[in-house]
């Protein structure tokens, strides 16, 4: 999945948010064009992780998810451990629509 695939006004967004990520741990949010969280995921270094979904080829499930992503955000933490335990904590509450066991990913 490559950022030519989304919608120019996404694109734009994400590309703009991707320049702005820290590299610092934390959790991420992917909001579908609705506004709605459909994902989230922690990551030792925010900016590598985030940016590792738009470079490069994915299952079919991620490439799925990534097209319809129009909006990212972000929390950092002050460590590894705080992101696992704010991504274990947001995903017990409604959980957002593509999130999966299967979809967790090691860090990178």
């Amino acid at each position: 999945m490559t950022l030519n695939n989304l919608s120019t006004s996404s694109r734009n967004k994400i590309k703009s948010r991707i320049k702005k990520l820290p590299k610092s741990p934390g959790v991420y949010f992917f909001y579908d064009k609705d506004g709605q969280i459909m994902y989230i995921g922690k990551a030792t270094i925010l900016k590598h992780r985030v940016s590792s979904y738009f470079r490069g080829a994915h299952d079919d499930k991620t490439e799925k998810m990534v097209s319809q992503v129009a909006d990212l955000k972000y929390q950092v933490t002050d460590s590894v451990i705080e992101a696992l335990i704010l991504e274990s904590n947001l995903i017990k509450k409604p959980p957002p629509t593509k999130h999966t066991q299967h979809t967790k990913h090691t860090q990178h």
